[in-house]
């Protein structure tokens, strides 16, 4: 079911995280290419168990967590109720927290009985600050006119930024507030038969002011009193879902065919209201190499201005796995959504815009769309031998206009525009899997090519938008996870793509076709060992590797006299270690980037900012389960 809100979630109350890549409409109706992430919320169990952590480490980092579950007097009944604080700052950055506190309970009756209902409730509370970033100056890739010859600093080489420092107010800020109840009941009526009915109410409401920092000014001959310009972002959003889903699944056969079929309906009302701010945009400008966190800014305050959208979708789906013996099952699943979303918005009227009225007026505007989505992905999997197997599959998704966040455009050459179609996703891979070392050890292997479709795209020779353009990623992926002996546990994988914008735009000063899709690299790897020895001790470690990355997709940019045009490919590798005290309890300790390399975590889409990668930094927690 849905989540709401563009807002950083918590695990406390995380059972476990699925990841399904590449488009998936069918799963889940309306949505983009990429797939989606399913966090499984804990519930109730039958059983008496009290667990929990407690663990600190750099960067300020204190963080508690208890999970008690209980069972109730009467048959059948349960109740878990999951708690956790953090009080932490962010290892290699100063002045920057994330702070939240969080708590779930959760309300299970009947489960030794053919009927169950459960009763979940989140409720968390975030007050964090913010990070708006490190100026780019003086890294790998770094450019600016200044240092050119001829330029003002010709000839010099400036210094890199202080990765730790902080560019905003201490008064920048970031609260989030989430409520989320979600009712669940379901049936037994036969051995395989089972009819689930599931509701959820969700809101979650983000304030924050952020200070970010942009072009750097190197007009003064002394380095030391070069400065940054600064802007402050503001947000203020309200996030609503409701949602109910009726869900049958059933196992039988016809002759010699087993099914396994999964069918519901489910209705959905999301809605998002977003507040403009005024006091944001150009601050004063910061001392590049030694900022103040005492700078007098702008007030942020509300304008008036905002908009506001909703949508009610109504789908129904139906998927099916047919066995045909042991060697061979096919499957499907289909998807059908309609959909309708009203968009409304409050701007303040500008003399170019509404010449007739005093500039800042309150002007509104309503946009409203409808349409209906068909979603669908079929399969086929053969097992050659007891251990192994051989699929193909193909899958589908549709984002409509304003599907990603409730807002229409009258723009008729944006994306939210209610009158252009929806984006289509597409994807179609072939794998393999394999069980060694008496299935204890599973290899992986797949080809993939995802592709995205109906893009708005611009002929800068013409000016002519059309819905168009196509981004497709083709690829391999390579997996290993399992145990090689009794005590030795390893995870491996290892990616390749080749992300590219097969029809873009032309012309003009960023042609994008044919160019390289932003923020994708071709190779990525990620290793994780453990071994455990005789006395209770484990220790384990790990490397990540990401390839490079481009900012833009431009044909024709120039590295040499574009500023941090790609960013740099890395290698991280990690530690820890763990001890058993006793059955109840254990203790570990986490490092992070031994070689405390220094890598970009991420850039902004001008390279004029960058997010640090985590520096060297360990944290310490010891786990307990009774």
């Amino acid at each position: 079911m849905r989540d709401l809100g563009s807002i950083s979630r918590d695990t406390f109350n995380t059972e476990q995280v699925e990841i399904a890549k590449g488009p998936a409409g069918a799963d889940y109706g309306r949505g983009a290419a990429s797939g989606y992430v399913n966090l499984v919320s804990k519930n109730a169990q039958a059983d008496d168990f009290t667990g929990g952590a407690a663990g600190f480490g750099s960067g300020d980092y204190k963080r508690v967590t208890a999970d008690i579950n209980r069972k109730l007097g009467f048959e059948g009944a349960a109740f878990r109720l999951n708690l956790m604080k953090q009080d932490a700052g962010v290892a290699g950055r100063d002045e920057v927290k994330n702070d939240r506190w969080g708590v779930a309970p959760s309300l299970a009756f009947g489960l030794d009985g053919p009927t169950r209902a459960y009763f979940n409730l989140l409720h968390i509370k975030q007050d964090n600050r913010p990070d708006g970033g490190v100026p780019t100056v003086g890294l790998d890739g770094f450019y600016n006119a200044a240092f050119d010859t001829g330029g003002a600093q010709a000839g010099k080489v400036p210094a890199k930024v202080d990765s730790s420092n902080f560019y905003g107010s201490l008064g920048d800020f970031d609260t989030v507030t989430a409520d989320m109840f979600t009712a669940r009941f379901e049936h037994d009526f036969a051995q395989g038969i089972t009819l689930r009915n599931t509701s959820r109410y969700g809101k979650s409401s983000q304030q924050y002011v952020l200070t970010g920092v942009n072009a750097p000014n190197f007009t003064n001959a002394n380095p030391a009193l070069w400065t940054v310009a600064r802007t402050r972002q503001g947000k203020d959003q309200d996030n609503t879902v409701l949602t109910n889903q009726t869900n049958l699944t059933a196992e039988f056969a016809t002759g010699a065919v087993k099914h396994s079929v999964s069918a519901g309906i489910e209705f959905i009302y999301e809605k998002q209201a977003a507040y403009t701010q005024a006091g944001v945009g150009t601050q004063a400008a910061a001392n590049l190499y030694n900022p103040s966190v005492n700078d007098t800014f702008i007030p942020v305050r509300p304008t008036g201005a905002m908009s506001k959208g909703d949508t009610a979708t109504a789908g129904i789906y139906v998927f099916d796995t047919l066995k045909f013996g042991d060697r061979f099952q096919l499957n499907g699943g289909l998807r059908v959504d309609h959909y309708k979303t009203e968009s409304e918005s409050v701007s303040l009227s500008t003399a170019a815009n509404n010449p007739t009225l005093p500039v800042g007026t309150l002007v509104g505007s309503a946009l409203s769309g409808s349409d209906n989505l068909v979603s669908w992905k079929i399969g086929a999997l053969y097992k050659p031998a007891a251990n192994g197997s051989v699929y193909a599959s193909y899958a589908t998704s549709q984002q409509p206009p304003g599907g990603a966040n409730f807002a229409l455009n009258a723009s008729a050459n944006n994306i939210n525009n209610p009158n252009v179609d929806p984006q289509e996703g597409s994807n179609i891979e072939l794998g393999t899997k394999w069980d060694l070392l008496g299935n204890k050890l599973a290899v992986t292997a797949a080809l993939f090519r995802s592709e995205n479709k109906n893009e708005i795209v611009t002929n800068a020779s013409t000016n002519e938008t059309t819905q168009v353009g196509k981004r497709r990623v083709e690829g391999v992926e390579l997996g290993v996870a399992g145990i090689v002996t009794q005590n030795w546990q390893i995870s491996a994988g290892l990616a390749y793509m080749d992300p590219k914008i097969s029809k873009g735009s032309t012309g003009g000063n960023s042609p994008t076709d044919g160019g390289v899709i932003q923020w994708s690299p071709k190779l990525t790897f990620t290793s994780w060992t453990t071994y455990k020895l005789p006395f209770g001790l484990t220790i384990g470690g790990g490397a990540r590797y990401v390839d490079s990355v481009t900012r833009s997709s431009s044909t024709i940019a120039n590295p040499a006299k574009t500023n941090m045009l790609n960013g740099p490919d890395y290698w991280v590798f990690d530690a820890m270690a763990a001890y058993e005290i006793n059955k109840n309890v254990n203790l570990q300790l986490n490092v992070y980037n031994l070689a405390d390399k220094e890598y970009i975590g991420s850039l902004n889409n001008s390279g004029a900012r960058y997010s640090p990668g985590t520096p060297r930094s360990a944290r310490l927690t010891a786990n307990f389960l009774y």
